[in-house]
């Protein structure tokens, strides 16, 4: 009898867990039809894009800003790497050292960047989610037209 509380507790408590994280990453639901295939979807390239940006008038500027965005967390993660790195190598002459410092130095830029971006771009007033998703729509939509 004991054992049957227990599971009914933990089942509780499991799906209580399930639903208060479902909730707050509910908006991976927005991409689930396109990560949630069979087979998935080819990689796109540069032009891909370009070509989707060209067509829809309605998300082009969103695009064009997340892909400038893009730019400022490579540029964030460079610098955050080498920076780090140098100083790593500088004081510690520690080949281990010198590439975790770059690697969490890459991390830690891309993600200033990012924020650098989020600002100068004023991104926050932007639905970049939707955008996204509508070129996912699109590239899906292509790619099952030429099959």
């Amino acid at each position: 009898m004991a054992e049957g509380g227990d599971s009914s507790f933990v089942r509780r408590h499991w799906e209580g867990y399930k639903e208060f994280w479902g909730e707050r990453f509910s908006f991976l639901d927005n991409y689930s039809p396109f990560i949630k295939r069979d087979k998935p979807l080819p990689s796109w390239s540069p032009t891909d894009v370009d070509e989707f940006i060209a067509s829809d008038p309605l998300h082009r500027p969103t695009l064009k800003t997340t892909r400038e965005a893009a730019k400022f967390g490579a540029v964030g993660g460079l610098i955050g790497a080498v920076s780090t790195a140098g100083v790593a190598w500088k004081y510690s002459r520690s080949l281990h050292g010198t590439t975790l410092s770059f690697g969490a130095g890459a991390v830690f830029g891309w993600t200033f960047g990012q924020e650098v971006a989020n600002h100068w771009l004023q991104l926050y007033r932007l639905d970049t989610m939707a955008s996204q998703v509508k070129l996912m729509e699109w590239w899906h939509n292509k790619f099952e037209g030429q099959s």
